[in-house]
């Protein structure tokens, strides 16, 4: 499967962005998948992720009550709505996808095989 990553950008503290991820097979029941992000000079950071059968996504405690993943199965994409950005949010987020993750290696990111290409989100006044 392929991913592309879009919707980063430059928003200011307290600002909302929506990042979109499309698939370019069916992912939703047959796919885990989640958002990382990657400050510079640092490794890979689970956002969130959703397993292969659906059902609540999962959140890293640093964007709980901010962040929300939902999947359009019929488009084959999945959205990471990003409320209430903080300057500590500036990265460069990826979508990533497996066929075999297990729900208790979603926040590793080993543990997929397909990732898009990213897309920079700076918060910033």
């Amino acid at each position: 499967v392929q991913l592309q990553a879009s919707g980063g950008g430059l928003v200011q503290p307290g600002g909302s962005l929506t990042l979109s991820c499309v698939a370019s097979r069916r992912t939703y029941g047959a796919y885990g998948v989640a958002w990382f992000r990657q400050f510079t000079g640092k490794e890979r950071e689970f956002v969130g992720g959703i397993n292969r059968s659906g059902g609540t996504p999962i959140y890293a405690d640093s964007v709980k009550g901010r962040f929300t993943i939902s999947r359009d199965s019929a488009k084959n994409t999945m959205f990471l709505q990003m409320n209430n950005l903080r300057p500590e949010d500036t990265a460069v987020y990826y979508c990533a996808a497996s066929p075999t993750i297990i729900t208790s290696r979603l926040r590793v990111p080993s543990a997929y095989g397909y990732w898009g290409q990213g897309t920079l989100v700076t918060v910033s006044s």
